[in-house]
């Protein structure tokens, strides 16, 4: 296998080797390539998906507002929310002749709860359905990619708490959960309630926390010549620190956004005061492109894999051969026809089995039943012999009754006769001795 390997690779950079370049002798006009993807570009417009990640009241609606500079509708979240929401706002913005799809996703009673080991589950379920999505509609034979509302988040703004100290355990668990599932840029929220010097002490605090418990956050890419020094610069500059207002300041000649105290004010756009305008470039202005291709090609795809890994499909087979889709589903439908197949005999052999159990419990209750019968049929001879005995000896009685009342009758007749000749014979005599 290696040397096949090792012979395909030598053969197809030979093959590389083997392409002429040629010069062309006029113009041919393929040059405007990069300006028609641009005015495509333009023409269908741009979708960017925001997660915000963060305990209730930390400023993320205010740091939002403050980055695309409008007031987006927003409501206040209650600190006593039973379990953690998702939210999703969608917005149409237009920016020269740019149009951008916006969505926001705030987490709502994010941290509120006593219990708060499952806080991140409901946000890796709501990153997992948009992928699911997605795949669904790839998936599909009569795809429309083209005009799908893609919903994948694209960069997950996880606001930090200015605590000075270190990294709470939600905090850890939650962007362990979520760093191979989409770009996570850490922002420390209200930084002004921090002097600089605890604030520099707590970023490097912070990083080191996320070193050592492997949490892989979103690094500015550093490939592109153009931006691979200023890029290179901001990470070294994570987390930001930033402020957020939409509250206009004069200081000297001019309005400037910013947030007045008694002793001063911060503002927000000076890189003296905060890390807003470094935040900003670096997410909107610099690499929002590159945070929408990572999420496509690292974590929608290792999504995928997962998915279809899951269902079966791979690309090489038990050799390291490459196996193509249609011989993966082969194989699949295959071992689905056996496994149904398997599952019908199996059940066939219940069903023959209950069958016969009750059968047995039929034949049995038959018996019970047919002994019941006969013991039954058994009493009602006894019983039907008894009152036929009964009525043998009822009906001796009555013919024996009857014997006696005939002789009673004849001798009551007799009496009766002798009775009358009597008296007859005494008034015969009254009547002669009265003569």
């Amino acid at each position: 296998h290696c040397f096949c390997y090792c012979f395909k690779h030598l053969y197809f950079q030979e093959k590389r080797e083997n392409i002429r370049s040629l010069t062309m002798s006029g113009h041919v006009g393929f040059e405007s390539l990069p300006d028609q993807l641009v005015n495509r570009s333009i023409q269908q417009g741009f979708c960017f998906n925001i997660l915000c990640v963060g305990e209730t009241g930390i400023g993320k609606s205010t740091l939002i507002d403050t980055l695309f500079n409008t007031n987006f509708e927003d409501y206040e979240s209650s600190h006593f929310c039973p379990n953690v929401k998702l939210k999703a706002q969608t917005y149409e913005l237009q920016e020269s002749n740019v149009q951008l799809k916006l969505t926001i996703v705030n987490t709502v009673g994010f941290g509120d709860q006593i219990n708060k080991e499952e806080s991140y589950q409901p946000i890796v379920d709501y990153i997992d359905a948009q992928f699911e999505a997605y795949l669904q509609e790839e998936l599909k034979i009569k795809r429309s990619l083209f005009t799908y509302h893609d919903s994948r988040i694209h960069v997950c703004l996880y606001f930090i708490s200015p605590t000075g100290h270190s990294l709470k355990t939600l905090d850890l668990l939650t962007m362990k959960n979520l760093d191979s599932k989409v770009n996570i840029i850490p922002v420390i929220a209200k930084a002004d309630t921090v002097s600089k010097t605890e604030l520099q002490k707590f970023k490097i605090k912070l990083m080191s926390e996320l070193v050592s418990n492997g949490v892989q956050i979103y690094q500015f890419p550093t490939d592109d010549d153009t931006i691979a020094k200023v890029n290179a610069a901001m990470n070294g500059q994570l987390p930001f620190a930033v402020v957020g207002s939409m509250d206009e300041v004069k200081v000297g000649n001019k309005m400037v956004k910013a947030r007045q105290y008694p002793w001063g004010v911060v503002q927000v756009e000076n890189e003296n005061h905060c890390d807003f305008v470094k935040l900003r470039e670096m997410l909107i202005c610099t690499n929002m492109e590159d945070l929408r291709e990572q999420t496509h090609t690292r974590h929608y795809e290792l999504y995928r894999r997962c998915k279809l890994e899951e269902m079966g499909f791979t690309d090489v087979g038990p050799e390291n051969k490459p196996v193509s889709l249609q011989e993966t589903y082969e194989a699949k439908r295959h071992e689905f026809h056996g496994e149904r197949q398997r599952k019908e005999e199996e059940m066939k052999q219940m069903f023959v089995q209950r069958v016969k159990e009750k059968e047995a419990i039929l034949k049995e209750a038959e018996r019970e039943l047919q002994a019941k019968f006969e013991h039954l049929k058994r009493l009602h001879q006894e019983e039907r012999m008894k009152l036929e005995e009964k009525r043998r000896l009822l009906e001796e009685e009555i013919i024996a009754f009857s014997k006696k009342k005939a002789t009673s009758e004849i001798f009551h007749s007799q009496s009766f006769l002798a009775t009358g000749s009597n008296l007859r014979k005494d008034k015969d005599r009254k009547n002669s001795n009265f003569l």
